[in-house]
């Protein structure tokens, strides 16, 4: 295919993907439609062309481990010749830098066979309004359970106001409140996994695991974790919060127990901001939106 039918073709993927979201609120939209677009490049061009589409010199990918994502493509990693990926879920958060995308993909090397999995991006937007990855991870399954497809969901940020600070060292200690959120669950799980997922975990979390269909809600995670006889112990190593406070990641290292098998994985958490009122008190709560393990 050459250049202009390339262009012919990502320009048709790209009114098909308006046309898709057209009646989804515009600022989640603008970030949907970014994803959306790179993998419409992906399926005209390469995967390789599509990621170089997104990343500046600070993007991270896990390959498993962390890389910067500027140095793995120009060094013309083995990267799949197909991948395709659809956005299932996504949130922009009131300050409009800060993004999520998660959704199912299909990858393949010439002459292998066809791969499973799901994928989560963390964004941030520049100051031309581009959204570019921050980082990017992604877990294998077999892509077999139709009740692990899920229909799109999308958080639209509110208009409401929140509080802009420009202190750096204010910044760095909102930051440190989700870090010490993430290091008090991983206390409790050390004691009781159920008790800090009961506590931490939001209604509708997602939860990716290797080689497990993904699946969403507390109780059916929770459920599949005592099925499985699965005990998750977890160091946190890395946050970011939103500049709005009103969503942030966490990263770090994972031991998962299963019977008698041990494995290490890394792992990412998305989490949200709720007010909870209670005897006509408001109470901010730290919760889980997406947890996700990739082994390391």
């Amino acid at each position: 295919m050459n250049f202009w039918n390339r262009l012919s073709v990502i320009a048709l993927m790209s009114t098909m993907g308006t046309t898709l979201y057209a009646q989804i609120p515009e600022k989640v939209g603008s970030l949907l439609q970014a994803d959306k677009d790179a993998a419409a490049l992906s399926k005209a061009s390469t995967p390789h062309q599509a990621f170089l589409s997104i990343i500046d010199k600070e993007s991270t990918f896990y390959v498993p481990s962390a890389v910067n994502a500027y140095n793995y493509l120009n060094n013309r990693p083995n990267i799949p010749d197909v991948l395709n990926w659809q956005p299932t879920f996504a949130l922009v958060a009131k300050s409009l830098e800060f993004g999520v995308t998660s959704g199912s993909m299909d990858f393949q090397k010439v002459g292998a066979r066809l791969r499973h999995g799901e994928y989560l991006t963390v964004w941030k937007r520049n100051k031309k309004g581009k959204w570019l990855v921050d980082i990017r991870a992604e877990v294998e399954n077999n892509g077999k359970d139709k009740d692990g497809e899920f229909d799109l969901e999308y958080i639209e940020p509110t208009d409401s106001w929140y509080l802009k600070h420009r202190s750096k060292v204010r910044l760095n200690q909102r930051e440190d409140i989700v870090l010490e959120t993430d290091k008090l669950m991983s206390t409790v799980l050390k004691a009781d996994n159920p008790t800090a997922y009961k506590e931490f975990l939001s209604e509708d979390v997602r939860f990716l695991f290797p080689w497990t269909s993904p699946m969403e809600g507390k109780s059916k995670m929770m459920a599949y974790l005592k099925k499985q006889r699965m005990t998750i112990e977890t160091v946190p190593e890395e946050v970011k919060r939103s500049y709005s406070g009103d969503f942030a990641y966490t990263k770090g290292t994972a031991t998962v127990r299963q019977k008698d098998k041990v494995v290490k994985y890394n792992y990412i958490r998305v989490w949200q901001l709720s007010e909870l009122a209670k005897d006509d008190v408001k109470k901010a709560n730290w919760n889980i939106l997406i947890e996700m393990m990739f082994e390391k």
